[in-house]
Parts: C-alpha cells; sequence; structure tokens
C-alpha cells in the first residue's frame, strides 16, 4: 500500500506540468448557482368541498384534485369518472365524480378552468386516490390538469390556504 502512495506521490508534479491552468481569480469569480427543490407554483389551495387546486407562477395553468380529508372520508375509491378536456367550467360546476364503498360524491372546479389534461391511471387504479390523493407528478391521485383564465386566477386566491382548510376540516 506504501508503494502505492509513494508513486502517485512521485508522480504528482509530472502530472500537474499538464493540467490546464486557470487564472485563480476566475474560479472565484465564477458564478454559484444552487438548486432547489421547491415547487414553481404559488401554495396549494383548497376549496370547502375538499378539492385543491395547484396553481403554476405564471397563473395560467393548474392541477386539481381531492384533499387527504375527502379521500379519508370516501373510503376505498373504486370508481372515478373523469371529464372531456376542452370545455370551460365556471367555479362550483362538477368535473367529475368519484365513488367509493361508502358512497358518491361530485369533484367541484375550485375556479374557472378548461381541463386539458386528465390522470388516465385513475381509470385503471382508482385506489392510487386513496394513497396520494394530494400527490401530482405521475403517479399521483391529481384528477386534472387544466387552463386557468383572469377570473379563475381571481377566484384562485380567495380560497382557503393550508391553515384555513386545517381548521375547517378539524371543526
Amino acid at each position: 500500500m506504501a508503494s502505492i502512495a509513494a508513486s502517485l506521490r512521485a508522480a504528482r508534479p509530472v502530472a500537474m506540468r499538464f493540467a490546464p491552468r486557470a487564472a485563480p481569480m476566475a474560479r472565484l469569480a465564477m458564478p454559484f448557482r444552487s438548486f432547489s427543490s421547491t415547487r414553481l407554483s404559488l401554495a396549494r389551495k383548497y376549496t370547502k368541498d375538499h378539492e385543491w387546486i395547484d396553481l403554476s407562477a405564471d397563473r395560467k395553468t393548474g392541477v386539481i384534485g381531492i384533499s387527504e380529508y375527502a379521500a379519508e372520508q370516501l373510503g376505498d375509491v373504486v370508481y372515478v369518472e373523469l371529464p372531456p378536456a376542452g370545455e370551460w367550467t365556471d367555479q362550483g360546476d362538477s368535473i367529475g365524480a368519484v365513488e367509493s364503498v361508502k358512497s358518491a360524491s361530485d369533484i367541484n372546479a375550485p375556479v374557472r378552468c378548461k381541463v386539458t389534461h386528465t390522470n388516465a391511471l385513475l381509470e385503471e387504479k382508482p385506489a392510487t386516490i386513496n394513497q396520494v390523493p394530494e400527490d401530482d407528478s405521475a403517479g399521483g391521485g391529481w384528477i386534472v390538469k387544466v387552463e386557468v383564465d383572469e377570473e379563475g386566477a381571481a377566484q384562485f386566491d380567495e380560497l382557503l390556504d393550508a391553515e384555513a382548510y386545517k381548521a375547517f376540516t378539524s371543526e
């Protein structure tokens, strides 16, 4: 082991002659880029009907689903009715339905929006809503992705934030 370390020490001065050299200040002047794992969306908001919406930073697109509280109250979800894409829906209008072993419930639009994508996974595995109801990733329990207009963005501001929703459900 000592012979390997000794040979590396001996080779270092030769290797350093061939290494590219940069000005000492150039390395320090390089901009530092930090990475963040924070979401690129505004804070999630909730309705009193137990839907949630994540609105993008530009306030033009969003993702809608049902809350964990609603998923727990429904019990085991056995069927999810997804809406057709392409039609504008007013706030409070039905955009789908969820059926469970306990009951059935409409999914209402939390804001004025137009459905652009539906979560096809829920047709095959409706129980995904029970496992990850507030996950908007590819394998999550989100319901639809939507386009939002100015009216919908204004309605978003009036919804409940996480603390207010928690207080509402604990009553």
